[in-house]
């Protein structure tokens, strides 16, 4: 269920099948090429796409020197369809307090007659952190790396 108050969504069509945008999710050589905004580098340190499965990620602004990013864990990874990982639990299934703010993202995959509907929603626990994190830039955030991942699925060859 949506609330305006807590939610922040974002959605998009995607001129490629299914799998391949779950593949992007999921493979770790992929899932860099697309999570932080250019010109920032991803390096995946644990990509565990299933329930209590590890989300870890450093990024760098150099390509030399990385700093922590990501520690999360997915809750739901129903293949080709929902992806559901939370910030608000780290990979070690300790209570976290991350930043800029505790969510829990849910990535959902539906066909579509010209690929696939991509949708995200981002919950947040308070009307604050939902605020704070639109006022931080989410959509231009998540808008630019949906583009880079639209970018990668839908001119790389299948594999």
């Amino acid at each position: 269920m949506i609330d305006p108050e807590l939610d922040l969504i974002l959605r998009r069509v995607i001129r490629a099948p299914r799998e391949r945008i779950w593949d992007a999710w999921t493979r770790p050589e992929q899932f860099a090429q697309w999570w932080t905004p250019a010109p920032t580098v991803t390096r995946v340190d644990r990509l565990e796409a299933t329930p209590g499965g590890a989300l870890v990620t450093r990024m760098s602004e150099d390509g030399t020197t990385f700093v922590p990013h990501m520690d999360a864990v997915f809750l739901v990874a129903e293949a080709y369809e929902r992806l559901v990982f939370t910030n608000a639990v780290d990979s070690s299934w300790r209570p976290a307090d991350p930043a800029p703010v505790p969510m829990t993202a849910e990535i959902t995959l539906a066909e579509h007659a010209d690929g696939t509907e991509y949708s995200v929603v981002v919950r947040h626990g308070s009307p604050a952190d939902r605020n704070h994190h639109d006022e931080l830039g989410f959509y231009d955030g998540w808008g630019s790396v949906t583009a880079a991942l639209a970018d990668l699925v839908e001119h790389k060859a299948p594999q």
